[in-house]
């Protein structure tokens, strides 16, 4: 998954951004000067709703086949966390707004649930008895996530500083002369870590390659799941370069700020194409779910 961001302008100041649209302004705080600046912007919404929901199928999958933790890859699910985190942490050395800053607290409560899952499966599977602990940690800490980032979100948006437009950066700062210098030491920080996400997410899909192919199924993995996060992805790079470069900055220059995360959401488009051909590959012949699981059940008994 990936986060959109935009920058701040004071609300409802339009002085450094001529006939801007006034809703964009009001409720994103970002200047869209024509078609191709509103298109960016509902693009990139909808990709945040295809991320927001790519979670769910894979819950109900998990519920419904039991093997949750033979479907997938324990490394995919911690790539995955580990993405959504530095996001996390990207949209608050950025300044975000609360919006940026309660999706990207989203997309990390969601893999912490997915996490919770696969344990759970882990242990019932294994005939351990420590479900019970395992969901009062998670929940635990949940909560604690939950109202720790409401208390610092609320600080963070009213230090957001109106000083200068800086248009939608995905990891910007304020800068007192935009385009006077190619990265500003808050910029270099967010493309270091948009690059290491950007990686995470990269290298989460191998493992779940691998384990596809090892086991000759993805039963137990809902496509779904990959289906959204790759409509979200295109939609998303589509989003990033249908947005016209802020004032002093060409095309190139554009590019460049925005390359880790252009990197991440294509890179990992082509890899979850790999995984859609797994699909189609292992869709005949592939055990059901209760063969799969008895020999699962087998094994226990064996050993």
């Amino acid at each position: 998954m990936a986060v959109r961001r935009w920058g701040g302008l004071p609300h409802g100041n339009l002085s450094d951004c001529p006939n801007g649209s006034r809703w964009v302004m009001d409720v994103f705080h970002e200047c869209a000067q024509d078609g191709r600046d509103i298109a960016s912007i509902v693009l990139g919404l909808v990709s945040i709703f295809c991320f927001a929901a790519a979670s769910f199928p894979q819950f109900y999958q998990a519920c419904k086949t039991g093997i949750m933790d033979r479907a997938l890859s324990i490394y995919f699910l911690l790539g995955w966390l580990g993405g959504d985190l530095l996001n996390l942490i990207g949209s608050f050395l950025a300044d975000q707004l609360p919006l940026q800053v309660y999706t990207a607290v989203y997309y990390v409560l969601a893999d912490l649930v997915m996490l919770s899952l696969y344990c759970y499966y882990k242990v019932k599977n294994q005939g351990g008895g420590f479900a019970a602990p395992i969901n009062a940690a998670f929940v635990f800490l949940s909560l604690g996530m939950v109202s720790t980032v409401s208390f610092v979100g609320r600080g963070a948006a009213v230090a957001q500083s109106p000083a200068t437009f800086k248009g939608r950066s995905l990891l910007s700062a304020p800068t007192d002369e935009p385009g006077s210098e190619p990265f500003t030491r808050s910029e270099i920080i967010g493309f270091t870590i948009g690059s290491i996400s950007s990686v995470l997410y990269l290298c989460s899909r191998v493992p779940q390659i691998y384990t596809n192919y090892k086991r000759k199924s993805t039963i137990g993995v809902s496509y779904s799941l990959f289906a959204l996060v790759m409509l979200g992805n295109s939609l998303y790079g589509i989003s990033v370069l249908l947005k016209n470069p802020e004032q002093g900055q060409d095309e190139g220059d554009y590019v460049l700020h925005h390359l880790p995360w252009l990197v991440g959401s294509l890179g990992v488009l082509s890899l979850d194409v790999v995984i859609s051909f797994q699909f189609l590959a292992y869709r005949r012949g592939r055990p059901s779910t209760r063969e799969e699981r008895d020999a699962l059940l087998g094994e226990q008994g064996d050993s």
